[in-house]
């Protein structure tokens, strides 16, 4: 994705590669750092500190309709206990789409 910046001349794309959205979750395009390992990016904001974060393998499919595989993956990843709730860690934003 691509931020654009205002001159006096124009829009001039400034940065490509990093979500513009704080915490929202998109997938990754092809080009951008972490295609063919990673299927998301997010840049994650907590406080005063931020981070960009790929998760989720990008050669598995997303079967959350199935709930025999939701509850595996909830119990396998603890997406219920406590420090699931940290927005600077992959996991949060995996469980977060499970």
């Amino acid at each position: 994705m691509k931020r654009r910046v205002r001159t006096e001349l124009g829009v001039v794309v400034a940065r490509k590669g990093t979500p513009t959205k704080v915490n929202s979750p998109r997938r990754i395009k092809k080009g951008e750092p972490g295609h063919g390992t990673k299927k998301f990016v997010v840049r994650a904001k907590k406080g005063d500190k931020e981070k960009t974060i790929r998760y989720g393998d990008a050669n598995m499919e997303i079967k959350r309709d199935n709930p025999a595989r939701r509850k595996s993956f909830r119990a396998r990843h603890g997406c219920d206990k406590l420090d699931a709730d940290d927005k600077l860690m992959a996991k949060y934003w995996s469980c977060k789409n499970w």
